[in-house]
């Protein structure tokens, strides 16, 4: 089996084994019926619909040709860590870490300090749009989990609402 498109190939073998491990997951939990679903109902049929977009990813990239076999480049480690340290700042900055004496910083800091942060993965930085998109997602956030959905987490940190 030859594959054309190396790149395809392996994003559809990514979207596969993480449909069928979310599928897998959700067995955990009370699937239900179409007509009274479960907690697991959801995330299961999205894990088998993301398993079959992978598998058609990867069934196109082994027959359909290419012109230079769409190799793999280089891991793009700037991207990788500004994400990944944007999402654990996240979680650090909204909920806090009580045993090293870190408070809550609450919703709208955390998503400042994730946009800032995040925003350095790209090729350019622009202060502003950063600052304008960071203002746009907090209110945004705030209108959807604590207004319309009344989530109760910390909007503000603890050292400011007590």
């Amino acid at each position: 089996m030859n594959i054309k498109s190396q790149k395809d190939f392996f994003a559809g073998l990514f979207y596969t084994v993480a449909g069928a491990a979310f599928a897998i997951g959700a067995t955990n939990y009370n699937i239900g019926i179409g007509a009274r679903m479960g907690p697991g109902y959801f995330p299961l049929l999205l894990g088998i619909l993301l398993a079959v977009i992978g598998a058609f990813v990867m069934f196109k990239a082994l027959t359909v040709e290419t012109q230079d076999g769409e190799k793999i480049g280089k891991w793009a480690w700037k991207p990788l860590f500004f994400i990944i340290a944007g999402n654990l700042l996240f979680g650090l900055l909204l909920g806090g870490l009580p045993s090293v004496g870190v408070p809550a910083m609450g919703l709208i800091v955390a998503i400042f300090g994730t946009t800032l942060v995040v925003s350095l993965a790209g090729d350019t930085f622009k202060l502003k749009e950063v600052l304008i998109l960071a203002t746009i997602l907090s209110i945004g956030s705030y209108c959807a989990f604590v207004l319309l959905l009344k989530l109760q987490f910390p909007v503000w940190p603890t050292f400011i609402t007590g």
